[in-house]
């Protein structure tokens, strides 16, 4: 060979490091890519990606919820998501790095995780969640072999590097790269398929019509004399625009043809009522406004649906609950809990055991096929998604799943109100409006004022409402003049109590505060 060829040639001592680390990355991908795909086989079952995120959204739930819907909102789950694969990624790159005992002992923690989550897991199959881990690793691991296989070091120097093997082909590196990711995309993309055929809501009976319900307006009755109120929110918030906050990475999937709902625990006759028979029952409709307790003040998670279903206090009639139970737990299909205090469900306000949302089928994400909504306790000690039993017990003997968490165990929804309009930070000078909605649900708002830079507080118009279990619109005219000028808001409810202005987080109970927005006028 001549001197120029010999010396042209890359010997196996050229590997480039970040050729190696990104062939180790790329090996985890693929790892977890097919360990998806086969968990996606079960329909019932948890992915192994979601059974590894929930594992995390419960061991750390209590430190970083807060940052997560602060930072990410409603996108919280898809952001843990893609964290799980970038962490994974990175993991592969850092061991494909290191000595071979180190990379050995990375991805068996990783494959003992995987295999520990995916087995924690309610509805997971121990079967599925063995070869979706063992395969995985399988193809890691080869993955890994054909990026980093070294050429025969006591071979010719004419002898070719192996594809892949980072130490000159660059072509054939970039090829098995692209073919990596591709063939790692394809793979989720078939499971998420497999996951998603035969929706468990095609297979729903009809809703029946309620037995009674609560008319609805038809519009907030406010009048607009020409203001434009774009921006406004709705009195009724459309399903597919209501915010969704829960522990669940995947939706769990209940077909009702078997589902039950089971009442037990210190009641003198239990009950258990399949599907069929709770549409039976005598039914109400009537609006809610729900809200999570990691609304800031003046955030979007808060809402307002047509709930109908069967109230909660008929049902436990029929059970006949000990005057000793003091806690009413709601079990989910997914293991999530909730417990309210049991008087709430007895003293007169709406407490429905629902199974419709808007007039329709309870959504899959909003808690398909039955839900608890109950007016004026935030969701989380409340509101059970995907309700599979109903315990009663008393305070002292369980905590619900956020109470364990460090999460105050009763939680009435603070007084809030929220400035919708104006929407943008500038506006033209003149006559305009100061709109938005404000809430105490159960109780009901009687007033609503604004303050413009700290001035004297300004009465709003208030819209109609049909109860006083949601929240209402409200409307103040502005002769906005030239300048900034800092916009607040505050509520009264109906029992008198004022919104008040002391600013606190939303941990332990609910954020407080008055909502402040500044506007430039031109």
């Amino acid at each position: 060979m001549p001197e120029s060829q010999h010396k042209a040639m890359p010997k196996p001592s050229d590997r480039s490091s970040g050729q190696v680390a990104l062939g180790g990355a790329l090996a985890a991908i693929a790892a977890l890519a097919t360990g998806q795909f086969v968990s996606s086989l079960d329909p019932d079952g948890p992915t192994l990606i979601d059974a590894v995120g929930s594992g995390f959204i419960d061991r750390f739930a209590a430190t970083l919820k807060d940052i997560a819907v602060a930072l990410f909102g409603v996108h919280h789950k898809t952001a843990l998501i893609t964290g799980v694969w970038v962490v994974g990624a990175t993991l592969g790159a850092i061991s494909a790095t290191a000595r071979r005992a180190v990379t050995a002992a990375v991805w068996s923690i990783a494959a003992v995780i995987g295999l520990w989550a995916h087995s924690t897991r309610p509805e997971s199959s121990t079967v599925v969640g063995i070869a979706a881990v063992g395969l995985a690793a399988i193809t890691g691991a080869g993955v890994m072999w054909l990026f980093n296989r070294r050429p025969n070091e006591t071979a010719n120097d004419e002898q070719h590097i192996a594809p892949g093997a980072g130490t000159g082909d660059r072509r054939q590196f970039i090829s098995l790269a692209v073919g990596t990711l591709a063939g790692s995309a394809a793979l989720v993309a078939l499971g998420r398929t497999l996951h998603q055929r035969t929706p468990t809501v095609a297979r729903v009976l009809g809703i029946p019509a309620p037995d009674s319900s609560v008319p609805v307006p038809t519009d907030a009755g406010l009048e607009l004399d020409g203001l434009n109120t774009t921006g406004l929110t709705d009195y009724i918030t459309p399903a597919s625009d209501f915010y969704r906050i829960d522990t669940a990475l995947r939706v769990p999937r209940v077909d009702p043809a078997t589902w039950k709902l089971s009442i037990n625990g210190m009641v003198k006759t239990p009950l258990t009522i399949d599907y069929a028979s709770l549409l039976a029952e005598e039914s109400v409709s009537t609006p809610v406004t729900i809200a999570c307790v990691s609304n800031q003040v003046g955030g979007p998670l808060v809402g307002t649906a047509v709930w109908q279903g069967v109230p909660l206090a008929r049902l436990l009639e029929r059970c006949g609950v000990y005057p000793t139970a003091t806690q009413i737990v709601g079990h989910s299909i997914d293991g999530f809990t909730a417990g309210m205090p049991t008087a709430v469900a007895l003293d007169g306000r709406t407490c429905l055991v629902a199974y419709a949302m808007n007039g329709d089928v309870l959504p899959e994400e909003h808690g398909f096929p039955v839900r608890l909504i109950v007016s004026g306790l935030y969701g989380y000690v409340s509101a059970t998604k995907w309700l599979t039993r109903i315990e009663l017990t008393v305070m002292e003997a369980t905590d619900g799943y956020w109470i364990e968490r460090g999460w105050a165990k009763e939680a009435p929804v603070k007084i809030s109100s929220r400035i919708d309009v104006p929407g943008r930070d500038d506006i033209e000078a003149g006559l305009n409006p100061i709109a938005g909605v404000a809430w105490s649900p159960s109780i009901g708002i009687s007033a609503v004022e604004v303050s413009i830079d700290e001035g004297p507080w300004i009465p709003a118009e208030l819209g109609r409402v049909a109860n006083n279990d949601t929240w209402v619109q409200w409307l103040v005219r502005w002769d906005a003049t030239p300048g900034t000028h800092t916009i607040a808001v505050r509520a009264t409810d109906i029992d008198g109590k004022v919104q008040t202005d002391t600013v606190t987080g939303i941990a332990p109970d609910g954020a407080t505060g008055h909502h402040r927005r500044r506007v430039t006028v031109r």
